[in-house]
């Protein structure tokens, strides 16, 4: 059994792949004081819930937390015993290398969302990714990564909102009923979500316009069906595409050490 562990700024994820589907998915706040004990009692905490009756015996990491991963190594090492392979370090190779500015470190969840995108929708694509922040990869025609875009995310745009405005509360992110707010709330939720509906149609227009062949959109990340309701911009959206990435370059991997 093959673990594949993502980790975000805000959450991480863990899910079980049996070689043929995802078991079993789990999501826990991202601390980096997580001892690689906590994690082993609550993950197996939650396999016996489940009645998985599962041997971990593969685990691949992406963290976009880096002082995560040591205890993530170590889970792996003392109670797996396995060695698992991190996106992003030496001894874990992808399909095909990014081009980028030389000396530029790209975010591995951002290589893995490239090599699953390319996977599932072929070159000429455009992945976006409503996370802490909202990236934009893109994916050239042989598979590699060859840029993007950061913006700030959703939710730290709202913070933002309600920290440096004391008049305004704190709101959670919705379709409104319409563009125009009739209240202090409803107005705060127009301009967040028709203002990131925006910023997505927009940047996606600019790159579609310096790229010389049509583009696909493939939007993933928690937020994206509640965008999806918003534009008909995405061809697709897929809450998976991640981990479908980590299954694919572990797979990569395996295969290397056998060529």
């Amino acid at each position: 059994m093959l673990l594949a562990i993502d980790c975000g700024n805000t959450n991480t994820v863990f899910s079980i792949w049996d070689g043929a589907r995802f078991i079993a998915t789990w999501r826990i706040a991202t601390d980096h004081k997580r001892t690689a004990d906590e994690y082993y009692v609550w993950l197996q905490s939650l396999m016996v819930l489940k009645k998985l009756d599962t041997t971990i015996t593969e685990a691949i990491i992406s963290s976009t937390v880096p002082r995560v991963v040591f205890n993530l190594r170590v889970l792996c090492n003392r109670y797996f015993d396995c060695r698992p392979y991190v996106v992003g370090k030496p001894g874990c190779e992808l399909p095909v290398a990014p081009r980028v500015d030389q000396g530029t470190t790209v975010g591995p969840d951002r290589l893995v969302n490239t090599v699953a995108g390319f996977d599932r929708h072929g070159g000429n694509l455009v992945v976006v990714d409503f996370g802490t922040a909202t990236t934009f990869d893109v994916v050239d025609v042989d598979g590699a990564y060859i840029g993007g875009v950061i913006a700030p995310g959703v939710n730290l745009s709202l913070e933002a909102l309600h920290m440096a405005a004391a008049a305004l509360p704190h709101i959670d992110i919705a379709r409104p009923a319409s563009a125009i707010g009739t209240n202090t709330v409803a107005c705060m939720q127009a301009g967040v979500y028709w203002g990131y509906i925006g910023l997505v149609e927009g940047i996606v227009r600019q790159i579609r316009a310096e790229r010389e062949s049509p583009m696909k959109v493939i939007a993933t990340g928690g937020l994206a069906p509640l965008f999806q309701q918003g534009t008909d911009l995405f061809d697709s959206v897929e809450d998976d595409l991640t981990m479908h990435g980590l299954v694919l370059i572990h797979r990569y991997n395996k295969e290397l050490e056998t060529a």
